[in-house]
């Protein structure tokens, strides 16, 4: 279960990632409201997750989920370039939270 809470930590980080960049530095109220309660949400299943995960593989894992959602909302939404540099660290970082997560007690 501890797993399932650090990916719904990992989704709320981009969410209140998205939201924040949609609060245009937080002088829009909605938006702004919206990364609040994301933060908590998030912050919440990662306390949930660190219970039983280690703190390194859950806090790396759940910042991994982070960067790589957020960079995909960025290319999606934002229409921020995927180069095939950046395209490569991403796919460093997806390898890197399998590597954790197979190699996790």
């Amino acid at each position: 279960m501890q797993w399932v809470f650090l990916l719904v930590a990992g989704i709320f980080e981009v969410v209140w990632a998205t939201c924040l960049k949609f609060s245009h530095g937080f002088s829009k109220l909605n938006y702004s409201i919206y990364t609040i309660i994301g933060m908590i949400i998030s912050f919440y299943f990662l306390s949930q997750a660190t219970k039983t995960l280690p703190i390194g593989t859950a806090y790396a894992i759940w910042t991994g989920i982070g960067a790589i959602g957020a960079t995909i909302v960025g290319v999606l939404l934002f229409h921020e370039s995927m180069t095939l540099i950046r395209g490569f660290f991403v796919v460093l970082l997806l390898t890197g939270i399998i590597g954790l997560k197979i190699t996790s007690s």
